[in-house]
């Protein structure tokens, strides 16, 4: 670590102790040219989760998108905006474990299959986006396959 005031890259750590909840330490240096003392802090890199989109292109993983479409796909329908916001981290969360660059659709069916856990209007919706519906015949195929997998509402 250079030193902020002469420059000289030799100094020692006088104290080090948690910071920021446990996310980073702090340390107190002391340069051993001037005598100055000074705090650095070390933290965790992040790792960047990027996602391979179906032309090839790699970006950065942005989970607004993600939010985006929930949003979209949620308009008028009894999901909150904490529920919806768990959503788009847990899909963040199960791409992250892959341990690897993730590919658009695996991020689109990871998305689809937590929003079948939340809303099935919401899946629908999301559904008819990003397998491009054409038809009703598109709609009436995708809930007939929803029905089938979503156990009978029981009627009281």
């Amino acid at each position: 670590m250079r030193c902020p005031f002469c420059a000289a890259d030799d100094d020692r750590v006088v104290d080090s102790r948690l910071a920021e909840d446990g996310v980073a330490i702090r340390r107190r240096r002391e340069c051993s040219a001037c005598g100055q003392r000074y705090t650095t802090f070390e933290r965790l890199e992040e790792i960047g989760l990027y996602v391979i989109k179906r032309s090839g292109d790699r970006e950065l993983f942005d989970r607004a998108k993600i939010m985006r479409g929930v949003r979209s796909a949620c308009k008028n329908r009894p999901v909150d905006a904490e529920a919806m916001e768990a959503l788009a981290l847990s899909v963040e969360e199960s791409m992250r474990l892959l341990n690897r660059d993730v590919t658009s659709e695996e991020v689109g069916v990871a998305t689809l299959e937590a929003l079948r856990q939340v809303d099935d209007v919401a899946y629908v919706r999301f559904a008819s986006v990003y397998k491009g519906f054409e038809g009703t015949e598109d709609f009436a195929r995708e809930i007939g396959m929803l029905v089938k997998t979503t156990a009978p509402k029981l009627r009281g």
